[in-house]
């Protein structure tokens, strides 16, 4: 683009002779011609400068820059031009590359991860001769599990794991231990409710599901202390529902139990049975032994949870 001309209100030519109609006065005849010097030469910058004031000379460069600045990002536009626009098929070509290379934790690895803040340990203590003067201690009289159900220390397990001990105590999953008391039972189901005295300051109940939909090959996980080893983890299925077990004894049956096959053993009692979302829908109440060996031999009982629940008080789903 052209720029346009700048004029100036000097009444003097550029060269510096007077306005054009004065007249020019001839040269002497007899005086020879006589080289004259040239005016210094001027730069452009020197002329603008010397015709416009300082903050129009600031104006005129803050110009000549944005016009730069515009030039190099239409220069760049042109190297690089703006990428195409996602389509689905691109979408699902990059989740199928991350799901190819990333190794995602299993089903049952992320139900362990949410159940296995609520699952504590739940040991009944009582006083036994040592064998040697006759006097007695106190010790581990049964080893079992239980549940968080409410956060404010509220803990389903077995009956069979606390009942008759003179002291029960109870480990959380951070390791905090705490005494507890029998606040509820439900003899029917051997459930016993306990009430934490003390209970970490970021205590998680776990979320208790309806077992309404169940259906035998669900997926479902048992978490524990079998042995006093844990928490253990074991996944199975749901082998049946509305199941009736009897006690090897033989004194108490209980019915509407789910059978399941996760691996369970003397120490699991009183824990979660939980779904693959770590839901739990009932709690590990006894094993079938055929060959009273006390070893798990594929067969499992869980009473519902809207049963174990309905014996602290809870309403139903």
């Amino acid at each position: 683009m052209r720029r346009p001309a700048l004029y100036s209100s000097s009444s003097h030519d550029r060269r510096g002779n007077d306005a054009p109609d004065a007249p020019e006065a001839d040269p002497p005849a007899q005086s020879p011609p006589q080289e004259l010097p040239l005016p210094a030469r001027t730069s452009r910058f020197s002329r603008l400068a010397a015709r416009f004031p300082a903050y129009n000379l600031y104006l005129l460069w803050s110009v000549i820059a944005l016009l730069a600045l515009l030039l190099a990002i239409s220069f760049s536009l042109s190297l690089h031009p703006p990428g195409r626009k996602l389509t689905q098929h691109d979408i699902n070509a990059a989740v199928l590359k991350t799901l190819e290379t990333t190794t995602l934790p299993s089903a049952a690895a992320k139900a362990y991860q949410v159940i296995s803040p609520s699952v504590v340990r739940v040991v009944g203590q009582g006083r036994e001769k040592d064998g040697k003067d006759g006097s007695k201690e106190e010790g581990e009289r049964s080893v079992g599990t239980g549940v968080v159900i409410v956060d404010k220390g509220i803990i389903l397990t077995n009956l069979h794991v606390v009942q008759g001990a003179e002291n029960i105590k109870v480990t959380f999953s951070d390791g905090l231990e705490s005494t507890a008391s029998i606040v509820g039972i439900q003899l029917e189901n051997d459930l016993a409710v306990l009430q934490a005295d003390k209970i970490p300051d970021d205590m998680i109940a776990a979320t208790m599901r309806s077992t309404a939909d169940l259906a035998p090959g669900d997926e479902v996980m048992a978490v524990g202390y079998p042995f006093g080893i844990g928490p253990s983890a074991s996944a199975g299925v749901i082998s049946g529902l509305k199941r009736t077990f009897r006690s090897p004894e033989g004194k108490q049956q209980m019915t509407n139990l789910i059978q399941f096959d996760a691996a369970a053993n003397p120490g699991n009692s009183g824990g979660p049975l939980v779904t693959m979302d770590g839901e739990v829908i009932g709690i590990v109440t006894a094993i079938y032994n055929p060959n009273q060996q006390r070893t798990f031999v594929g067969i499992g009982f869980a009473v519902p949870i809207e049963n174990a629940a309905s014996a602290a008080g809870m309403p139903p789903f």
